[in-house]
């Protein structure tokens, strides 16, 4: 059991290191121009520690970024009230703008964006009543939202949040509002 416990802690330790050298090469490099070999050399792990724990180097954002997306998610559809569920959404892109600033800049803002989809359809699957639409309709709709809630709030980051929060998170609601009522005046013909 020893052996066990001490394996996995050599595995996490490695993911971690490799995840810092990453992170580190980032600041200076594009995620694209960064190679396996450059990483594993400044974590000073080996190839085989790599690819014992990563597939690419996609995983290894995946394996820092998912999972503070995920917690935030989580938080935002299990413990916020439903009516101020925007609003907390809004606080997490604020929470995440250096990270999403960084991740356009060095090219690997698709790896970010992969993460929000599965987690606004896990929102919308979560606080939205989907009795009356067709499983066709859910899943476009939350496409199309998911997709459109990334955009304005990319924009608001990197332009430079020059509106106030409260004027994006009406603009959020009245999109969603407005899409939901021609969804429903579309089943209804």
């Amino acid at each position: 059991m020893a052996a066990t416990e001490h394996s996995q802690k050599i595995k996490q330790d490695s993911q971690q290191y490799l995840i810092t050298a990453l992170l580190q090469l980032l600041k200076t490099k594009d995620f694209n121009d960064i190679t396996v070999t450059q990483v594993v050399k400044r974590a000073g792990v080996s190839r085989m520690a790599f690819y014992r724990n990563f597939e690419s180097l996609d995983d290894v954002l995946i394996a820092y970024i998912e999972p503070k997306i995920n917690a935030s998610f989580e938080n935002i559809i299990n413990r916020i009230p439903q009516d101020q569920k925007l609003n907390a959404l809004g606080s997490f892109f604020e929470e995440i703008a250096d990270t999403l600033k960084m991740a356009v800049n060095r090219h690997y803002e698709s790896i970010i964006q992969d993460i929000f989809n599965k987690n606004m359809t896990k929102f919308y699957d979560q606080t939205m009543n989907w009795s009356q639409f067709s499983p066709m309709q859910r899943k476009y709709w939350v496409k199309f939202m998911s997709a459109g809630v990334y955009a304005i709030w990319r924009e608001w980051l990197i332009s430079g949040q020059n509106e106030t929060i409260n004027d994006i998170h009406v603009l959020l609601a009245d999109f969603q509002i407005s899409t939901l009522k021609a969804l429903e005046n579309e089943t209804t013909k």
